[in-house]
């Protein structure tokens, strides 16, 4: 993920997931928290929950993303 970037903030209706930092910094905000995650730390988010993954760092930042059911078709956009 390039630095200064943001996914769009949304959630899952059925999947359950855990963020894992690769490399570089992350911002995370899950239900209207703010934490950041640095390499080697991450994060479970459950489903209905909405979340919302930036860089804000001035480095890539390169993570894993498990989600349990698979998340394809499960994501909805929240405002």
């Amino acid at each position: 993920m390039p630095s200064g970037s943001a996914e769009v903030k949304h959630y899952h209706q059925k999947a359950r997931q855990f963020f894992f930092v690769l490399s570089g910094e992350a911002t995370i905000e899950i239900a209207g928290k703010r934490q950041v995650l640095h390499q080697h730390e991450g994060v479970e988010i459950l489903p209905n929950v909405p979340h919302q993954i930036f860089n804000e760092s001035q480095q890539n930042l390169e993570f894993l993303v498990i989600s349990q059911s698979p998340s394809h078709g499960d994501r909805i956009v929240a405002s």
